[in-house]
């Protein structure tokens, strides 16, 4: 068998390998525009040899994956965080990154993460490009509300509706300005049936998913924030208990403690962003239509600050949907199992 070690770029991959067999080993660089590194790769296919690919958890790889896949090699995707948390010299190249990624895989050091399937990353994408076009729309719709406040109108939410939208374009503007408004509201006309379109293929999806539709008896929780919690997390037994994921979804304080004296700074942020600001959305709904929630949220806010209480919730609720999946109960039961992340209370007598 092959092993190869790939620091991986763009447009071009830096390569370690080892043949176990012979002992052979070398390096080198392959270009990925003038389709070298997929003709190294199909070489070895046609020769007959056994390969172990290892790289980094990196972007713009999809096309890599798929050709290994193509290929039957087996790739390894590290954590990379902890693969440069094990380099010991202060001395960081691309040969250097592959000879690293080779050593940890011989020294079966490696540190896997999960992976998740193609028809789970397509699906993201479906997320993803919703998420984009709503807030396309959001700042259309600001610069809309904009032009109404300098014309001195202040119709808030109003301005959308038929009678709001007909006063805004009955407005004298100047000629740019004129020019700006039509162009916004045909762009916003544009946008709405697409976004609508795109949620009703997100609640389509939600609906074949009988743990989507579990975590959606949670108060606040919608198709998409669900459907979003799901296909990121992927597998509730990936976590040994819930605190993981608060740690998962990046949101948890960063930590620079020493000698007895302990530092916390802002969240953290190394989770999906995506799902992160679901959860925090979602939060504020159930706070918004659940009493407990509701109660929960005012004390938080009450003791810090708003912003910090909505995280706090944000992070709550990431752990109570983590329960919900794996014991496999809907809100009302999960409440009355009694684990921690269900009761709402505050700890000092308050319910």
């Amino acid at each position: 068998m092959m092993i190869i070690g790939v620091d991986y770029h763009p447009s071009f991959q830096t390569i370690a390998f080892l043949m176990e067999e012979t002992g052979e080993c070398g390096e080198q660089e392959l270009n990925h525009s003038e389709g070298q590194a997929e003709r190294f790769y199909r070489d070895l296919q046609q020769r007959g040899i056994r390969v172990r690919v290892g790289m980094e958890a990196t972007g713009y790889s999809r096309w890599f994956e798929r050709l290994l896949g193509e290929l039957g090699f087996e790739l390894w995707i590290g954590d990379p965080a902890e693969i440069k948390a094990k380099r010991i010299k202060k001395q960081k190249t691309d040969r250097n990154d592959a000879r690293l990624l080779l050593r940890l895989m011989l020294e079966n050091n490696f540190p896997l993460i999960w992976v998740p399937s193609p028809e789970n990353r397509d699906l993201r994408q479906l997320l993803w490009h919703r998420h984009r076009l709503v807030q396309m729309r959001t700042r259309i719709m600001n610069q809309l509300q904009a032009l109404a406040m300098n014309e001195g109108y202040r119709w808030k939410k109003k301005l959308f509706n038929e009678s709001g939208r007909a006063q805004l374009e009955k407005l004298s503007l100047a000629p740019w300005a004129s020019r700006r408004r039509q162009e916004l509201l045909e762009l916003l006309d544009r946008m709405n049936p697409t976004i609508e379109e795109l949620t009703a293929a997100v609640e389509r999806e939600a609906r074949k998913r009988p743990e989507v539709l579990r975590l959606m008896t949670h108060p606040g929780v919608g198709p998409l924030t669900a459907l979003a919690y799901v296909l990121i997390i992927g597998t509730p037994e990936r976590f040994h208990r819930g605190k993981q994921i608060g740690t998962y979804v990046g949101m948890i304080p960063s930590e620079d403690s020493s000698a007895g004296k302990q530092r916390l700074g802002h969240i953290s942020k190394q989770g999906n962003s995506l799902l992160r600001f679901l959860l925090v959305e979602a939060a504020q709904a159930a706070a918004r239509i659940h009493p407990d929630w509701r109660r929960r949220y005012i004390h938080l806010a009450m003791r810090r600050h708003r912003s910090i209480a909505k995280v706090a919730m944000g992070r709550r609720m990431a752990i109570q949907l983590y329960w919900m999946w794996r014991t496999g109960c809907e809100y009302s039961q999960s409440v009355k199992c009694g684990s921690y992340a269900g009761q709402l209370g505050t700890g000092h007598g308050v319910k």
